[in-house]
């Protein structure tokens, strides 16, 4: 059976940075490996006793440039350099915000204490991209099992599609995240069960 594995990396990343790694650090190289294992025991426990290779592991991610160089360099010259990977970056370019009050029927682009202006990190566009590739592989037939790492429930509905087409769609979320993308998956299994495994020396 062929996998490919689809990863939201803020998803992922905010979710290993809370309890869950204690404050170590992930060790990439393995997490295509840990997920493709967890995929073949979870299906196993259904009866299909299937051995399940890795094709591709997709990682969308968005960076500030201006603030995280070194995020971005790490994504684009080492992460993307790794076997099985193929890593998309976006551009978050900060733009000024404002904030409605209901109670006084104002708005308002600054903050009323500091007077520094309300910033938003403004669209990632990640959504959309994992969407497309997720759907464009579903329809070239290029896996038989996604492994979705998101709780995004923004997923749903391309999930629902692709498993309307014969296809399965595991999620691997975070315990406490994605109550109704794991709810639309064929299955799931926890990543906070996998952190040991994925714990760099």
């Amino acid at each position: 059976m062929r996998a490919r594995v689809f990863i939201d990396f803020w998803n992922f990343q905010l979710g290993w940075n809370g309890a869950a790694s204690q404050g170590a650090n992930c060790d990439w190289k393995r997490l295509p490996r840990t997920l493709v294992t967890a995929t073949q025991d979870l299906l196993a426990t259904t009866g299909n006793n299937v051995t399940v290779s890795l094709e591709e592991t997709l990682v969308h991610a968005s960076v500030n440039e201006a603030t995280e160089k070194p995020l971005h360099n790490w994504l684009t010259n080492f992460l993307d350099q790794q076997p099985s990977y193929d890593v998309k970056v976006r551009t978050r370019r900060p733009r000024p915000r404002k904030v409605y009050c209901r109670s006084c029927q104002t708005e308002t682009n600054k903050c009323s204490s500091c007077g520094e202006p309300f910033i938003s990190n403004g669209e990632k566009g990640v959504d959309a991209a994992l969407v497309t590739d997720l759907l464009s592989l579903a329809w070239q037939r290029a896996y038989d099992v996604a492994i979705l790492v998101s709780g995004d429930a923004d997923y749903v509905p391309a999930v629902e599609y692709v498993q309307s087409q014969g296809l399965k769609v595991i999620n691997a979320v975070w315990a406490s995240k994605g109550h109704d993308l794991r709810n639309a998956c064929w299955g799931s299994f926890r990543l906070d069960d996998h952190v040991a495994d994925l714990t760099r020396s």
